[in-house]
């Protein structure tokens, strides 16, 4: 079994709730993009795969560096341009997308194409985080993605573990 730092998954974790986002909230978006392909899915089967998927270090650092970043935005200890930028969410800045890759390659291009779709369709929790982050003070900027990414990465790690082989 590969080493897990539980610390760091409890911090991740922890993070996460600061920001207004749970485990279970990440599990009822995992829960929607695989219900229609695995009968039976349960939210708490979501949860315990979100859990497995904040277990990688890969994730876990994404997660730190993305929530820094929003944080240090609300603070306003980024450099100009750069603050503004991140705050505004700007469309062509794209950055918070590709460190939520770091975290939906782990498990392959169904991670991509996952990850896509959420980022897109912005369901349950990812729509109230991007909204909070347009609507207020907060900066969610990178926190929305990276929930994204884990819900999408979760959603993968169910289909691997379900693939029936010939």
């Amino acid at each position: 079994m590969a080493w897990v730092n539980l610390e760091h998954q409890q911090k991740a974790i922890e993070l996460l709730a600061s920001r207004g986002v749970s485990l279970t909230d990440i599990a009822e978006v995992t829960f929607f993009i695989q219900k229609e392909y695995f009968p039976g899915l349960t939210v708490e089967h979501c949860e315990e795969n979100v859990k497995k998927v904040l277990e990688k270090t890969e994730v876990q650092n994404a997660l730190f560096t993305g929530i820094a970043i929003d944080e240090l935005a609300e603070q306003g200890k980024l450099p100009e341009p750069l603050s503004t930028i991140v705050n505004e969410d700007q469309g062509l800045y794209g950055v918070d997308e590709i460190l939520a890759l770091g975290i939906v390659n782990i498990y392959g291009s169904i991670g991509l194409t996952n990850f896509g779709y959420v980022d897109k369709a912005k369901i349950g929790i990812i729509k109230k985080i991007d909204e909070i982050g347009k609507t207020s003070e907060r900066c969610m900027t990178f926190t929305d993605d990276i929930v994204g990414a884990i819900a999408a990465a979760a959603a993968s790690r169910i289909a691997h573990n379900n693939t029936k082989r010939s």
